[in-house]
């Protein structure tokens, strides 16, 4: 059998994707699928076990209408798949199925438009359900073959060598392997997905007075959100355990941090993915109009979140500006649940 994945989106996007893949390995371990996503996070799940081949397409193929056309015929006539999911189901991507009308299973959300293409469709996900949950059930339309286990975890796959090269890296930056860790996401790539900087500095400096045995190594992406990793690390008076220079050079390396690190702290985003894909618990906390039921999947890793949702009806929130949304989230209620999410690990 061979199956095609077509996803493409962000990095966040396409690991939770891999519970749908890992879905597909355990029910059709002959299986051969096929990942198509973004060139830029494609080296992320290179030799992953779910994963027969990566299809890449770059920003340029994309939005030349002619070339991703010629591209999209040549994968779907070089290849018979017997299966074809389309995790997007835009008038772009719908192209692998609507070109490939001889593959039995076409799967697809439910749009008015999508019916041309797809002969399986699913409902759109809503706020209800896990993004996990949701991307297994493109899986549901194949229990016309089998009983389909799903398998609830979306996961990453680095090499021993990796691991072990950036554990060495990390000893080398004075990082005590033996000591727990904690991975500080401080900051992020928009602004609007930041937690107040003035309570994220208050609730470190109290973690580290009553956990000096902690190592923080401060998470952030070059640019804005380096600057503003580093004035964060100034206001808290450059403590000798939290290292600001500790950092990973790649996508693949930040998996191999999540194997070292004691836990995740700070605002969520792409890299609680990547830590949480690598196993590493985390608390987070969560944007205004993000819910923590769709974007923190409850598996075998200890995943929590904080949101202004817990504090407030939604009806209430609409009334009320983003700033206004993240003001409900005081320093003093996310210190409480840092220290109950510690006790947990302990």
């Amino acid at each position: 059998m061979n199956i095609l994945v077509v996803r493409f989106r962000q990095m966040g996007d396409a690991i939770l994707s891999t519970a749908l893949l890992n879905t597909l390995r355990h029910n059709f371990p002959e299986a051969n699928i096929h990942f198509v996503l973004n060139e830029k996070i494609a080296p992320l799940f290179e030799g992953h076990p779910s994963i027969d081949k990566i299809i890449t397409f770059s920003d340029d193929e994309r939005h030349k209408t002619v070339t991703y056309l010629k591209k999209v015929w040549k994968i779907v006539h070089d290849t018979h798949y017997d299966v074809i999911i389309d995790m997007r189901s835009t008038a772009n991507t719908m192209m692998f199925a609507f070109l490939s009308k001889n593959t039995p299973y076409r799967i697809g959300v439910k749009k008015k438009y999508t019916r041309v293409a797809f002969n399986h469709v699913i409902e759109k996900c809503g706020n209800k359900r896990s993004m996990v949950d949701y991307d297994i059930s493109y899986a549901e339309p194949l229990n016309a073959l089998k009983h389909i286990e799903p398998v609830n975890e979306f996961t990453l796959h680095i090499t021993d060598e990796e691991k072990e090269r950036y554990g060495e890296y990390l000893q080398k930056q004075g990082i005590d392997l033996s000591k727990p860790i904690m991975l500080a996401n401080v900051t992020a790539k928009l602004a609007n997905k930041v937690w107040n900087e003035d309570r994220m500095v208050w609730v470190l400096d109290k973690f580290m007075k009553q956990h000096p045995e902690y190592q923080i190594i401060v998470n952030y992406a070059p640019g804005q959100e380096e600057a503003n990793a580093r004035r964060i690390y100034e206001t808290l008076g450059k403590p000798q355990q939290v290292f600001i220079d500790v950092k990973a050079r790649s996508s693949r390396e930040l998996v191999a941090m999540g194997y070292y690190m004691t836990f995740f702290f700070g605002n969520e985003g792409g890299a609680r993915h990547i830590m949480h894909a690598a196993g590493c618990p985390s608390l987070v906390v969560c944007a205004p109009g993000n819910s923590k039921t769709v974007w923190i999947p409850q598996t075998n890793v200890l995943a929590e979140g904080i949101s202004p949702a817990d504090f407030a009806s939604a009806s209430e929130l609409s009334k009320m500006e983003r700033e206004q949304q993240y003001s409900l989230i005081s320093q003093e209620f996310v210190w409480e649940k840092l220290q109950q999410f510690t006790t947990k690990l302990s």
